[in-house]
């Protein structure tokens, strides 16, 4: 059973890909690359500035999920060592799909050296991906409740509607923080099972989480053109929407889906602007964190490779 579910998801992957990318090229009917290349070539030298800078504070919080989650276990280790892993199995992860099965085989590979059993890499793993969901709903939540409007772009929602939703989201997120101050017993539903961490361990995750959302946001919102920029707090609640689709999806790289929710999202502005951008954020955030992960992997193997004669 385990053998075919393992092989259920690159399927699902798969067909997310095909199907995302064929309604995408619906969308994008009559654009040509030359007019992407002309609006690529268009974004100004400061914008990239601002988009690298937005990188960077994205892939920061990315080690701050990792460093939260060794304090939660209690582990010290390096900020240098913490990043190098942290952006070496997003940058993998992000990119091949499957988060929580390929980021939990390189972290492995890595903090096994360091100490670390398959429980406590496991338990890291599942923290991580809680630090982010929790992110995505607070700000969900904050982005639903000042900006209920934003479900019009992908939804037929009414905006009282999605207000409420958005009230909803903010309260399980106050309603964990309360768990952790008052350390309360893990809250059990079916086979989901919520242990609350330290109130300051709960805390930095509120922090971590939208930190690298926004970060992530950023790059896409200084890629688009001022005069068709729709705010930052609209481009930060679709991004949201696309980047969850993209997970849930399981697409390597969310290709096509993100594409595919943001030119949706993004009537008023030209699909031309909007292709920019993403392929903006594709090459900072997933194609050179890419290369220069494999070349982080390539580093540490050799390391290991020579240290271990010497320890024979």
């Amino acid at each position: 059973m385990k053998r075919y579910l393992n092989l259920l998801w690159p399927v699902i992957g798969i067909g997310a890909v095909a199907l995302s990318l064929w309604l995408l090229f619906r969308e994008l009917r009559g654009l040509s690359l030359a007019e992407v290349g002309s609006a690529f070539e268009a974004i100004p030298a400061s914008r990239w500035a601002l988009a690298v800078l937005s990188t960077l504070v994205a892939y920061l919080a990315l080690a701050w999920y990792d460093r939260i989650a060794l304090f939660h276990l209690g582990f010290t280790l390096s900020w240098r060592f913490i990043s190098a892993v942290s952006f070496t199995t997003y940058a993998l992860s992000h990119n091949i799909g499957m988060s929580m099965f390929s980021g939990a085989m390189v972290r492995y590979r890595a903090y096994s050296t360091k100490g670390l059993t398959v429980g406590d890499v496991g338990v890291l793993v599942a923290f991580c991906s809680f630090t982010f969901a929790l992110g995505t709903i607070l700000l969900g939540g904050v982005v639903l409740v000042f900006e209920p409007d934003i479900t019009q772009r992908l939804f037929q929602v009414e905006p009282l509607v999605a207000r409420l939703v958005g009230f909803a989201m903010l309260l399980f997120v106050a309603l964990y923080v309360a768990g952790a101050a008052l350390h309360l017993r893990p809250l059990v539903i079916g086979g989901f099972k919520l242990v609350y961490p330290r109130l300051d361990v709960a805390l930095r995750q509120l922090l971590a989480g939208p930190l690298e959302l926004m970060g992530a946001a950023g790059i896409i919102w200084c890629a688009l053109p001022a005069d068709h920029n729709p705010g930052f707090f609209i481009v930060l609640g679709v991004f949201l929407a696309s980047f969850s689709a993209a997970l849930l999806s399981h697409a390597p790289g969310g290709i096509g889906v993100l594409e595919l929710v943001f030119v949706s999202a993004l009537p008023d502005t030209p699909r031309a602007d909007v292709v920019a951008a993403l392929l903006v954020f594709r090459l900072l955030y997933l194609v050179i964190p890419l290369l220069l992960g494999i070349v982080c992997v390539v580093l540490f193997e050799r390391s290991r490779l020579v240290r271990q004669p010497a320890l024979e």
